[in-house]
């Protein structure tokens, strides 16, 4: 299959660095368009209400979410491959996976490029995976990277 519409999930690490450039490869490849996605969880913001002011703190985040966009675009461009960001706020509802794949849907995206971070054990049982609830709910092609 050739994809023509691949969206990147970026969150600024390591992984989502090598899943981006597995992405712009392929992206070259195919001829493909790239989406590049990155979600803010406001969810942290709200848990730190009392004493620190949420406003100020959403706006840093968004600015950093920004931030890691355009630093992904920047790579994205240099490969002169056509390329859009998106930039989502999880609100009170949802989770991250949850609207990277909504994204992912509406869009829609032929393949969902995805940084796993390949922790095993108690860090992964404790700490979760955004790619693996990626991957369980996500009705188009998901490609995992994992980090070195």
């Amino acid at each position: 299959m050739i994809y023509k519409k691949i969206m990147v999930a970026i969150d600024g690490s390591d992984s989502s660095t090598l899943a981006l450039q597995e992405a712009i490869k392929l992206a070259a490849h195919a001829k493909a368009q790239l989406r590049l996605v990155h979600v803010i969880d406001e969810n942290i913001v709200n848990y730190t209400e009392g004493y620190i002011d949420f406003d100020t703190l959403a706006a840093a985040y968004k600015r950093q979410g920004q931030k890691i966009l355009d630093q992904a675009n920047a790579l994205v461009r240099k490969a002169k491959i056509k390329c859009d960001n998106c930039l989502i706020e999880l609100k009170l509802e949802g989770r991250l996976a949850e609207k990277i794949v909504a994204e992912a849907e509406r869009w829609p995206a032929d393949l969902l490029v995805i940084g796993t971070h390949g922790r095993r054990g108690f860090s992964h049982l404790f700490l979760g995976s955004v790619a693996e609830s990626v991957i369980r709910i996500a009705a188009s092609p998901v490609l995992l990277i994992r980090s070195q």
